[in-house]
């Protein structure tokens, strides 16, 4: 009788997730001589993926996110993985269950009831999300965009806000504030000002000069985790769009028609978007006696082993790692959980096979941020053609960071898959609209 496979089960479907996923299910997953190595298992509440660096686009109304969606079933089936629906909301470690919570359709009948999932060898993915910090009104005045649903989301009350403004007197205006100057707020606030800029083009009227978007940051500056130089200039870019950016304002409480400072200023804002600090889902903090941070992060090591169990991981944004002799941990990036999602692929395979884990040593590809279609700013890494620490701006810098997401793809398609989808992308913008404009 042959043996049963050793189960892989990774919880979480956004870039790292998925990526693991699907190196895993080509190393391990297909099946030779009868048997593959190992069973792989995602589990995901959404039925698919879409790269979490895009959904500004989203959001905005830029990026059509049917188009771009990976689904999950798809790329299980053609890369030897299984997908399984539900959220995590617990874990038995003695046991090596986790908790799945009861899935419901979006009327909220329940479609499966809570269920648990066994596993060998556990890896937690789950992402991050916006940090409220207890600030009161914020869950209840602000969106977020931390998921495609999120991101959908607003773009239907953005809609609905500009046919308000447009069917209002000449004088209305659209007064949009979103706070946390870090990528997302500022690319955000650039996209919306593209986003604009195309719908005029189609006759939905000047909407830009009827524009009138805060972007506030707690901190002394903008990107405070990019290149002064970078932040510099992308906050030069954002006040010649016509963006008032507010930094060393701290907002201490918002209602549903403004942002409130601690200096008593009062922005208006019936539109308003939390895009600040950042922190782990929730469960984490009480997951089995796992050792978290204060942001809810898992502790791993630099094997990606949580601290206190060698046969539980995570990686991306809900994993904290110090490196030896650094002050700062891991960014919560896409382009770490790549890097991370990369080596335990490898690791997973050395380790089935009785061999020792690598440790986690990470790359720097540099740092880029996109304002929609008027610029681009970033700071090459060490895997720069152009040297470490190189600024690069304009038409180099867009391609450059278009082709985070191309390597994204490939990442997840090979190169055939991937030439194919790079194809349909240039004939779909060349008759589809820009912007939603329906």
């Amino acid at each position: 009788m042959a043996a049963t496979p050793h189960r892989i089960v990774i919880v979480g479907g956004g870039a790292g997730g998925v990526h693991l996923a699907t190196r895993l299910g080509r190393r391990l997953g297909r099946p030779r001589g009868g048997q593959a190595k190992a069973e792989i298992l995602l589990v995901d509440r959404d039925a698919s993926h879409i790269w979490k660096p895009r959904l500004h686009e989203v959001a905005a109304g830029t990026l059509d996110s049917g188009q771009e969606q990976v689904s999950f079933v798809v790329q299980a089936s053609r890369h030897h993985f299984r997908y399984w629906p539900g959220e995590m909301t617990g874990l038995d470690r003695a046991r090596k269950v986790i908790r799945l919570a009861a899935l419901a359709d979006r009327n909220g009948v329940e479609v499966l009831p809570a269920r648990e999932l066994s596993y060998d060898t556990l890896i937690i993915a789950v992402g991050s999300r916006a940090n409220d910090f207890g600030i009161p009104g914020v869950r209840e005045h602000c969106s977020f965009i931390d998921s495609r649903d999120q991101a959908e989301e607003f773009n239907a009350v953005l809609r609905n806000q500009v046919l308000r403004c447009l069917a209002g007197p000449d004088e209305a205006t659209l007064d949009i504030a979103i706070v946390g100057a870090g990528a997302t707020g500022v690319e955000l606030s650039a996209e919306i000002n593209t986003a604009l800029d195309f719908a005029a083009g189609y006759g939905v009227g000047d909407l830009r000069r009827r524009l009138r978007l805060t972007l506030i940051e707690t901190a002394p500056r903008i990107l405070g985790a990019l290149p002064e130089r970078v932040a510099d200039a992308a906050q030069r870019e954002l006040r010649r769009q016509g963006v008032t950016v507010l930094t060393g304002a701290q907002v201490v409480a918002v209602d549903a028609e403004a942002m409130h400072l601690k200096d008593g200023r009062r922005i208006p804002a019936p539109l308003k978007v939390w895009a600040a600090g950042i922190q782990a889902p929730a469960f984490l903090d009480r997951l089995d006696g796992l050792e978290t941070v204060r942001s809810r992060q898992l502790v791993i090591r630099p094997t990606l082993q949580t601290s206190r169990d060698d046969d539980v991981f995570a990686l991306g944004d809900c994993a904290f790692l110090l490196p030896e002799g650094e002050t700062h941990p891991m960014p919560a990036t896409a382009q770490v959980a790549q890097q991370q999602a990369e080596q335990l692929a490898r690791g997973l395979e050395a380790r089935l096979a009785g061999k020792p884990l690598p440790e986690f040593r990470y790359k720097h590809g540099g740092a880029l941020v996109a304002l929609g279609h008027y610029n681009a700013f970033g700071s090459l890494g060490r895997l720069g053609l152009l040297g470490d620490g190189t600024f690069i701006q304009g038409r180099f810098a867009q391609w450059t960071y278009v082709s985070l997401y191309r390597r994204h793809q490939l990442g997840l398609y090979g190169f055939w898959r991937s030439l194919m989808f790079w194809l349909a992308d240039l004939l779909r913008k060349a008759h589809a609209p820009r912007v939603k404009v329906d």
